[in-house]
């Protein structure tokens, strides 16, 4: 679906990931994992044309789009959930949605808008709230909601735990999990390793902007050098390390 290859991507001067390669496929999740620094958000943001590229492809279902303005990749089948959501808190969850079909002919529209609301029946009942008001955990789902507006065929996902309750981050999760089984092909950047880890198909590691292992969970997880070495951490039970709290 989205093929990655070579790719070096930064600001200015400073590259911020160099030479990264992967693949994600359709109705498969690929997790990239990773401490601070690692390049990680840098890379999905170059994926979506919003960080400038000095070498390597982007392919969509074999067609490459690399040179594509950011504004295109959503018509193109792409689409972000980025770190820190980024809603519209002065709209209300249904104009914030609205917002996100954009790209979308009025009809497609309203039933995206439905669709979302099937997903998160909690976006349903606050749909003329404020979204700057909501708890961190529905304005996740309302940032996932945003997103799906678009009819990605690929979902790329940025820190989607940040912030949030356990019971919060389990629905998320869940609704990630219904999407890949609905043939989306998603690319989730997670601080949690251990619950990307749960639900991913396929890992890349990276460490300060380089691609230094990738694998299916089982691989990683069997690898105590990328906790030790590449995430700085003792194990693989990271579970609520970063005190996750909805806020």
């Amino acid at each position: 679906m989205l093929a990655i290859d070579n790719l070096t991507c930064g600001y200015g001067p400073v590259v911020a990931a160099a030479d990264i390669s992967f693949i994600a496929k359709k109705g498969e999740i690929l997790t990239i994992i990773g401490s601070n620094g690692a390049g990680k958000t840098s890379t999905i943001m170059a994926a979506m044309g919003h960080v400038r590229i000095s070498a390597g492809t982007i392919r969509l279902h074999g067609e490459d789009i690399t040179r594509s303005p950011a504004t295109q990749r959503p018509y193109l089948g792409m689409s972000v959930v980025p770190e820190g959501r980024r809603l519209f808190n002065e709209l209300s969850v249904d104009e914030n949605l609205t917002v996100g079909g954009y790209s979308r002919s009025r009809a497609a529209t309203r039933e995206l808008r439905e669709r979302v609301y099937s997903l998160f029946p909690r976006l349903a009942e606050r749909q003329r709230q404020q979204a700057g008001l909501m708890s961190g955990g529905e304005q996740q789902m309302l940032a996932i909601g945003r997103a799906l507006m678009t009819s990605p065929k690929v979902l790329l996902v940025d820190e989607l735990s940040l912030g949030l309750m356990p019971k919060m981050i389990d629905l998320c999760l869940e609704t990630i999990v219904q999407l890949k089984a609905e043939g989306l092909a998603i690319i989730l950047v997670e601080q949690n390793t251990d619950r990307a880890l749960d639900i991913a198909d396929s890992v890349v590691v990276l460490s300060s902007g380089r691609l230094v292992g990738a694998g299916t969970a089982a691989e990683i997880r069997s690898n105590e050098n990328f906790f030790g070495t590449y995430l700085g951490l003792d194990t693989a039970d990271d579970a609520d390390r970063s005190g996750n709290r909805d806020q």
